[in-house]
C-alpha cells in the first residue's frame, strides 16, 4: 500500500449539547499531519463525543471542525473509525469483511494486503464466528486501513489484544503509513507509549495538553517514562491517584520479591 499523508485537524470552539446536558464546551484542539494524539480522561468527560464530531457522525451545537483547512460538513471522508466492538458482518468471510465496499477490480488484492499488515493473512477464508476477540479487532483494523485513511480514529478498539501486541501493531502501522491518529484510551501507559501528545479532556474541555518527548521505541522501565506516567495519572485521577500508585507499588514489590 502506498504511503499516505496525514490529515490536519483543527477543532474550534466545539460545543455539543444533548437537551440540558452540555457534553463539549467550546473545545479547541489541533492535530498536525501525521501526529499521534492520545486522549485520556474519566468516563463521561466528552472524549467519545469529540471523536464522533471529528468523524462527522454528529453535528456540533456550536463551533466546528476543519480538515486540511476545509469545514467539515457531513461524514469525514479522510477518516476511518475503529470502535470497541469490531462490528464484523457474521455472514461474510474475513476477506469479504475487509474488502466491503471497495472497487470490484482490485478489492481482493487490497484486502489481502491489509490482512497481511495485521498478521491475519491465513484467516482470510474464515467466518468471523471462529475468530478470537483479538483477531476480530485485527480484522476491523484491516478494514479501516484498506481504504488508506489520512486520519485514523480509535475509540478504545484494541482491548481484546494483549498490551504489547496492540502497542507494537498500532505503532508499526502508524510509522509506516504516516496517517494522523486520534486514540481514546483509559490506559495512561498506553497513551505514553503511543502518543506524540497526551490530551486530557474533563467536563467537555481540554485541561491538559502534554507533549511526549521520549524517543521511540519507548520503555516503561525508564525513569522519565515512570515520572511522566505518574504526572498524567495524577492529573486524570486527582486525589485517587495516590491510592492507585500505592497499589501499583505493592504489586511491583510482590512481583520482584
Amino acid at each position: 500500500m502506498a504511503s499516505v499523508q496525514g490529515a490536519e485537524v483543527k477543532v474550534m470552539g466545539l460545543t455539543k449539547t444533548y437537551g440540558s446536558n452540555q457534553v463539549l464546551r467550546s473545545l479547541d484542539l489541533d492535530i498536525a499531519p501525521g501526529e499521534f494524539i492520545a486522549i485520556v480522561g474519566r468516563s463521561g468527560g466528552g472524549k467519545s463525543t469529540l471523536l464522533r464530531m471529528i468523524a462527522g457522525f454528529e453535528r456540533p451545537t456550536d463551533g466546528g471542525v476543519l480538515i486540511d483547512g476545509e469545514p467539515l460538513r457531513g461524514r469525514n471522508r479522510s477518516a476511518r473509525t475503529m470502535f470497541q466492538n469490531a462490528r464484523l458482518l457474521p455472514w461474510e468471510r474475513v476477506l469479504d469483511n475487509v474488502g466491503l465496499g471497495l472497487d470490484k477490480k482490485d478489492w481482493r488484492e487490497k484486502a489481502e494486503k491489509a490482512l497481511r499488515q495485521v498478521g491475519l493473512a491465513e484467516r482470510a477464508g474464515d467466518w468471523p464466528a471462529v475468530l478470537s476477540g483479538g483477531q476480530k479487532q485485527r480484522v476491523a483494523l484491516a478494514r479501516a486501513l484498506v481504504r488508506e485513511p489520512r486520519l485514523l480514529l480509535l475509540d478504545e478498539p484494541l482491548g481484546a489484544l494483549d498490551a504489547m501486541t496492540r502497542l507494537e501493531l498500532i505503532e508499526r502501522i502508524w510509522q509506516k503509513r504516516k496517517f494522523s491518529a486520534f486514540l481514546i484510551t483509559h490506559d495512561v501507559d498506553e497513551a505514553i507509549m503511543l502518543g506524540d501528545r497526551i490530551v486530557l479532556i474533563e467536563d467537555g474541555r481540554v485541561t491538559m495538553d502534554k507533549r511526549v518527548t521520549l524517543p521511540r521505541p519507548r520503555k516503561r522501565k525508564d525513569q522519565e517514562f515512570l515520572t511522566l506516567a505518574e504526572e498524567v495519572l495524577e492529573r486524570v485521577m486527582g486525589d485517587e491517584a495516590g491510592l492507585i500508585n500505592g497499589e501499583r507499588d505493592k504489586i511491583e514489590a510482590l512481583a520482584s520479591a
